[in-house]
């Protein structure tokens, strides 16, 4: 009998009957299995890449519902820093690896995109509206994942709304003006809880910081004393 004629007899569609005469093993879903079930994370879920991409999300991210239920992730990353363009791709895979990462270039940024029904699981502080508008709390599941390791999740958020400078200043020695030259790091939020997730983890892993308010509500943390700076500058580094 021919493909149609199989089709005709028994209500499978041609495409199966004739894909069934070369290859009989059923093919795999590519639909993503949710790695958030019962309120835990599965064992397969990469954690550090989790934490990095959680402080990528709550500086710079968004989840935004299309049709079906898919939701898809946008992390705005800056052309200045190619390397953080890669580093949030090579996270998005590691936490979805069956779903295809995209990057959308606009002006200045390029938004490092994935689409899925879970993201939202993964993500449970996504709502309407901006963050700082809305109360942003870790998920029990999400603070233990931040305890194991903080310097990932403290990365991921200084790559986003944080950077890295060299200050200075001048002093009279022997006469002379002399530069000094000396880096600290900043991070700076209109959410005051996205605020508190940074001092907090910042406090778990022994870095002193001090917070300063500045215009339209942000504030804006600093970190300058050479040991927490140096440690800084082994965990995490400059932007790239």
């Amino acid at each position: 009998m021919t493909f149609s004629q199989v089709s005709r007899a028994t209500g499978i569609s041609r495409f199966s009957v004739r894909a069934w005469t070369t290859d009989i093993t059923p093919s795999p879903s590519k639909t993503a299995q949710c790695p958030v079930r019962d309120g835990q994370p599965v064992p397969t879920l990469s954690r550090p890449d989790y934490a990095y991409l959680l402080g990528l999300y709550l500086g710079d991210g968004c989840i935004s519902e299309g049709r079906r239920g898919v939701h898809a992730l946008r992390i705005a990353c800056g052309d200045a820093w190619p390397g953080l363009i890669e580093a949030c791709a090579r996270a998005v895979a590691a936490v979805m690896p069956q779903n295809k990462v995209q990057r959308v270039r606009a002006g200045g940024y390029t938004s490092v995109v994935s689409t899925s029904k879970h993201w939202p699981c993964l993500f449970p502080q996504h709502g309407p509206g901006p963050k700082h508008l809305r109360r942003i709390a870790l998920a029990p599941w999400q603070q233990r994942i931040a305890d194991e390791h903080p310097w990932e999740l403290l990365r991921g958020l200084v790559h986003s709304d944080g950077c890295r400078i060299t200050n200075w200043t001048t002093r009279t020695v022997a006469g002379s003006r002399k530069r000094y030259e000396y880096p600290r790091y900043f991070f700076t939020n209109t959410s005051t809880d996205i605020i508190r997730v940074f001092t907090d983890t910042l406090d778990a892993v022994g870095v002193e910081w001090k917070a300063t308010k500045r215009a339209a509500g942000a504030v804006n943390v600093s970190v300058a004393r050479r040991a927490s700076v140096a440690l800084m500058d082994e965990h995490i580094g400059p932007k790239h």
